[in-house]
């Protein structure tokens, strides 16, 4: 255990590193959990909440809560319906704060597979995006491919795994259809049977301008599926 915190502090001071090339972006921090369950055979309930900082932790940035229920209606092939909402701060130029709220009912279909033993999935999301202050309505497109790789040999009980992830991101009917590009490169630790915890690296390109985050991430599942009683 005490190697793992110690492979975590080194990589989080990396990535402070890696941020400290803008002015006040130096130390952007994205921290996230997430929860999956099984409530059938078929169907997932994914949630997730999400905190983002202009600096370690306090300078707020985005506040998002998400959640969606996919169905597998074939192998590896899951439609899923979901909804987020968002506070968004952001700096104007007179170095005051904007924020905005956003509702973004969202659709998307995620296709799973492997290559060896690397699990790959790709995602295809719609979302449309119902922003205040001012009151503005976006359509956008999403592709994210992600990446899970495993670090132990075949048979060996999992407990590192690598994490590489590429989304475009682009909006439909605007004068400049490409919103962002995002790259993730990290490590995910397992600290339980159903549990892990995941540092990563993420680089933002947008328009004009690029974010890096340091990214803390956990992580865990559950079976709420019901149990056969004539077992």
């Amino acid at each position: 255990m005490k190697i793992k915190f110690r492979l975590i502090i080194v990589l989080l001071l990396g990535m402070i590193r890696l941020s400290n090339a803008q002015s006040r972006d130096n130390y952007n921090m994205w921290f996230q959990y997430l929860m999956s369950a099984r409530l059938t055979d078929k169907s997932t309930l994914t949630a997730l909440s999400q905190y983002r900082s202009f600096d370690l932790a306090y300078d707020t940035r985005l506040f998002l809560v998400s959640a969606y229920v996919d169905y597998e209606v074939a192998n590896e092939v899951k439609p899923a319906a979901g909804f987020m909402f968002l506070v968004l701060d952001s700096y104007k130029t007179d170095n005051s704060k904007k924020e905005r709220y956003e509702k973004r009912p969202f659709q998307q279909v995620t296709l799973g597979g492997n290559i060896g033993r690397t699990s790959v999935s790709h995602r295809f999301r719609v979302e449309e995006r119902f922003i205040s202050n001012p009151d503005e309505f976006i359509v956008r497109l999403r592709y994210l491919i992600s990446l899970r790789i495993p670090f132990n040999r075949k048979g060996e009980k999992e407990k590192l795994y690598g994490i590489l992830k590429n989304e475009l991101r682009m909006n439909v009917v605007k004068e400049d259809p490409f919103d962002s590009n995002r790259l993730t490169a990290g490590l995910g630790i397992k600290v339980g049977k159903n549990s892990a915890i995941e540092v990563a690296f993420i680089n933002q390109l947008e328009t004009g301008s690029t974010s890096n985050y340091g990214y803390i991430g956990y992580r865990n599942s559950f079976d709420w599926r019901k149990k056969n009683k004539n077992k």
